[in-house]
């Protein structure tokens, strides 16, 4: 058996107080009624609506078109608005793969110091000591280099493109002395 108390902890009681009223939204204005009412308000395009601070937004399918069409952001299927100014945020798989392929060039980056020092006694017979070490350094530093780069330009790309970039740099900058050599080679 349930006490009063029990049961006011699990009632509805109180939703009607007016106090938490929070007051009636006006309703919202389309934009052909925007544009009717105040022309340079669509032009300028940041916001509409009724209550002035509500940008302007279309769901999935549609498309504006003409002036100010640029300012018109993206309904998303949670409700939330997306401008086309404000960055996107990447997606969980694309951080992991992002991390995977980053720890990826960090292995290169040790492939080459490994065994491009482990060369360093044979290939100074070869060419001069300052050339090897200038050489070795920027084969050092090109992986780092390569996923920065590709990093900070692809920053407004399709998310393919930067995997496809950042793959294409392993392929490009296999650490080849490590490979052939090994860490205990001859």
């Amino acid at each position: 058996m349930s006490t009063r108390r029990d049961d006011d902890a699990l009632s509805w009681d109180g939703d009607d107080d007016p106090t938490l009223d929070v007051g009636h939204r006006a309703p919202r204005e389309t934009a052909a009624d925007a544009a009717d009412d105040d022309p340079a308000g669509v032009e300028d395009g940041a916001t509409g609506g009724a209550s002035g601070g509500e940008p302007l937004a279309l769901p999935d399918g549609f498309t504006a078109v003409g002036k100010g069409s640029t300012a018109v952001g993206h309904i998303d299927a949670d409700g939330t608005v997306t401008m086309p100014d404000e960055p996107t945020q990447m997606s969980n798989a694309m951080l992991v793969t992002l991390g995977i392929l980053a720890g990826a060039y960090l292995l290169f980056t040790i492939g080459w110091i490994i065994g491009g020092l482990r060369l360093q006694g044979t290939a100074e017979f070869l060419v001069s000591p300052v050339g090897y070490a200038a050489a070795l350094w920027l084969a050092v530093a090109a992986a780092p280099v390569w996923f920065l780069t590709v990093f900070v330009l692809t920053r407004a790309a399709k998310a393919w493109v930067r995997v496809l970039l950042l793959v294409g740099g392993l392929a490009l900058l296999v650490p080849w002395p490590f490979i052939l050599v090994g860490a205990v080679g001859r």
